[in-house]
């Protein structure tokens, strides 16, 4: 007579448990790992948004370099628009609540603009030569 042997097999519940918390952790250290690796370029997106709250643009002095777009959002439950000192370029629409206007910055210098409903709100665009690019 042959005999025939057994072998213990696991419980798929533990390895289960295990693929689970392995998932919950890595969703829960995502953005952390994200804010490590992301590279610098894509860091930096987020200060070129500027926000229109309380009758302020914040940031309301911004440094980017040239070849970055810049997007102004009006967060404010009133109008505002948006207008360069000399005009220098041409001014925005008028931004109903959450509405957005954007101007890509292509040469370096130093931008200031204003909102033409109410000019006493300022701000300024430095504009930095982008790296490898020299400026005459």
């Amino acid at each position: 007579m042959m005999s025939t042997m057994s072998v213990p097999t696991k419980s798929p519940l533990p390895t289960m448990r295990g693929a689970i918390l392995a998932a919950a952790l890595g969703a829960a250290c995502a953005p952390l790992a994200a804010a490590c690796v992301v590279p610098g370029w894509a860091q930096t997106a987020a200060a070129s948004a500027v926000s229109i709250a309380n009758f302020t643009f914040n940031p309301k002095a911004l440094t980017v370099t040239a070849g970055t777009t810049v997007t102004w959002t009006n967060r404010d439950d009133i109008p505002h628009g948006i207008a360069w000192t000399n005009n220098a370029f041409q001014r925005s629409k008028a931004l109903d609540t959450d509405d957005g206007a954007s101007f890509t910055f292509t040469t370096p210098g130093t931008y200031q603009y204003f909102c033409y409903i109410h000019p006493n709100m300022v701000g300024t665009v430095v504009v930095q030569a982008a790296t490898g690019s020299s400026t005459k």
